[in-house]
């Protein structure tokens, strides 16, 4: 017994002496490996290596020597003297394109082809994040020499020059000449699809926002995705017109809006291009093998994705573009259900506070959900309201979700819709009706979503004041209000 625990030490402290060396940082250890460049920092490194002097030439003429002469601590990706032929004339005669070029080459801190993690995003300096994939690729250069440590850094050979690419804003700028789609997403930096968009154009105009300017100033990019930046990743569908335009054609009739000046801009097709290409964008890169058959965008819609339609792949800084004959979307997917919860509620009219409950319950199948209940609120006719944004110009069933299971008696309450409002002498006038729809029993216990009716929109519009009235006595117990959700749902024309 003696022995076998003396043999199992000796085999712990063996394991453990290689798990110590294994995780040793080979950044760290560099003072023990006897490398001469190690007297050097990254530029005479890079100068001294034979197969190396045309990027250090580079250096150089970008000044980017400088930096790598510094005190911090910096990783470069060097293309050999032979991997520097693909690089084009246009970036080597273009001062601005060749500095953008070798930044983009350039990362602080010292990253070693020696790491644990499968994938690793890296800043560059060109503000590109490139992938730093197992141990021998950085982005789509594969490395040939590893780990040439220096003073302030580390270097790696690599086989293809690290050209910057374009991301995907910049790709849609590129070719808005010659694509319908992307000229109508540039001219949403004039045109503003919510009102809280102009925000943005102050902000930017006030206090100048260089390459951000569009992030900020953008619709699509305020409210969907935006493809400008260089930190997320992204998959967008590029449509060619004619499917485009097919698309468009099938939402116009949801999306009805009355021109200012319709000789300037049509306010229906500009709604209905924005909601279709609004369920183009999905956060993530998904490769040619990842793309699943549907993906959801961000605003809930499934889109069927038919590999058969995809004319070309194109491979940017922060994801992908797939060019498309067609992305067919059928109205039953693009025409969303609105779902308001009555948890979240606006203002409340005709009783305190404290007669407002918000309550966590479970339903008889013991499922959980939130609710409101106003119980006792003391006065008649008491209120709470809700809003809600997009709706289309079409005909609304609503349903809501009531949940009476504390009263041992009925109780009435009603919706009453008014899609536009106004404040005039600090009062609210209402300057559209929309529904009013009469008094309903909150039945004992009923956990179904029950049918209130319907009411249709002459144009796409948001509702401004939705609101759930309690019955018009001030006997308690009679006029108490409760709402699990509401449900919109629009009809198919």
């Amino acid at each position: 017994m003696i022995l076998l625990k003396y043999n199992y030490k000796r085999f712990f402290a063996s394991v453990l002496t290689l798990a110590i060396i294994s995780c040793s940082n080979p950044w760290d250890d560099r003072e023990d490996n006897g490398d001469s460049n190690l007297d050097s920092n990254l530029t005479e490194a890079i100068t001294n290596t034979t197969e190396t002097t045309q990027f250090a030439e580079l250096l150089v003429e970008t000044g980017y020597d400088k930096v790598l002469a510094a005190s911090k601590t910096y990783t470069v990706f060097v293309p050999t003297n032979a991997a520097m032929a693909a690089v084009s004339d246009a970036i080597l005669d273009d001062p601005e394109a060749l500095k953008q070029f070798v930044a983009n080459h350039i990362a602080l801190t010292a990253y070693s082809s020696e790491r644990n993690e499968e994938e690793t995003q890296i800043k560059m300096y060109s503000n590109k994040y490139l992938t730093f994939q197992g141990n021998t690729m950085i982005d789509d250069a594969t490395i040939v020499t590893a780990d040439q440590y220096a003073a302030n850094g580390v270097f790696h050979i690599i086989d293809t020059p690290l050209i910057p690419k374009l991301n995907i804003w910049e790709y849609v700028n590129s070719v808005s000449e010659s694509n319908q789609t992307a000229a109508y997403l540039l001219s949403l930096k004039a045109f503003n699809i919510y009102q809280s968009d102009s925000i943005g154009k102050v902000v930017s105009e006030e206090n100048g926002a260089g390459y951000l300017a569009d992030s900020l100033t953008n619709s699509y990019l305020r409210n969907v995705y935006n493809l400008n930046n260089e930190k997320n990743s992204y998959t967008f569908f590029l449509m060619e017109d004619d499917g485009y335009n097919a698309e468009v054609d099938k939402m116009k009739p949801y999306l009805i809006k009355t021109s200012i000046d319709p000789i300037v801009r049509d306010s229906t097709a500009t709604y209905a291009q924005y909601f279709t290409l609004r369920d183009m964008a999905f956060h993530g890169k998904y490769e040619l093998d990842e793309l699943p058959a549907t993906l959801v965008s961000r605003f809930g819609v499934e889109v069927p994705v038919d590999k058969t339609q995809i004319v070309e792949e194109i491979h940017l800084s922060n994801g992908i573009v797939y060019v498309m004959r067609k992305v067919d979307v059928p109205l039953e997917k693009r025409l969303l259900t609105t779902k308001i919860e009555g948890e979240n509620n606006g203002p409340y009219f005709n009783f305190i506070r404290s007669r407002m409950f918000y309550r966590d319950r479970t339903d008889l199948s013991g499922l959980f959900f939130q609710d409101i209940f106003v119980q006792n609120p003391g006065s008649p006719l008491p209120w709470i309201t809700y809003n809600a944004k997009d709706f289309y110009s079409t005909t609304y069933k609503v349903y809501w979700r009531a949940i009476n299971d504390i009263q041992t008696n009925v109780f009435q309450q009603r919706l009453l819709i008014y899609g536009k409002s106004e404040v005039v002498n600090d009062a609210t006038v209402f300057s559209q009706t929309i529904a009013l729809f009469p008094y309903m029993n909150v039945e004992l216990d009923n956990y179904e979503e029950v049918f209130i009716g319907e009411f249709t929109l002459g144009e796409a519009q948001d509702i401004d004041f939705i609101s759930l009235v309690g019955a018009n006595t001030g006997t308690n117990g009679n006029n108490s209000l409760t709402l699990d959700y509401l449900k919109f749902i629009p009809v198919i024309k």
